[in-house]
């Protein structure tokens, strides 16, 4: 996917919030840096989120006894994905 052109609205609070941020004053020179660094921001917390729910799943499976596991040959494991997808 190439460039996107986004236009936005804000007013009051966050109207303000972007003013205050952007500018001779602000930490950003224009709206449209602060607007890819709060994405790039989002990205990161979405990243983190997803690790999180995959060390936690990790952590179960390996907490998980070994005699809770069932030994089951490859042949098996694809009949079940077969049978699965219908």
């Amino acid at each position: 996917m190439g460039a996107m052109t986004l236009n936005v609205r804000v007013g009051g609070l966050l109207g303000e919030h972007v003013a205050e941020n952007v500018g001779e004053n602000g930490r950003y020179e224009n709206v449209s840096e602060y607007v890819r660094d709060l994405i790039r921001r989002d990205l990161g917390r979405v990243e983190e989120e997803r690790f999180a729910a995959l060390k936690a799943e990790l952590q179960r499976a390996f907490a998980t006894p070994d005699s809770a596991f069932v030994e089951v040959s490859a042949s098996d494991v694809i009949k079940r994905f077969r049978a699965r997808r219908g």
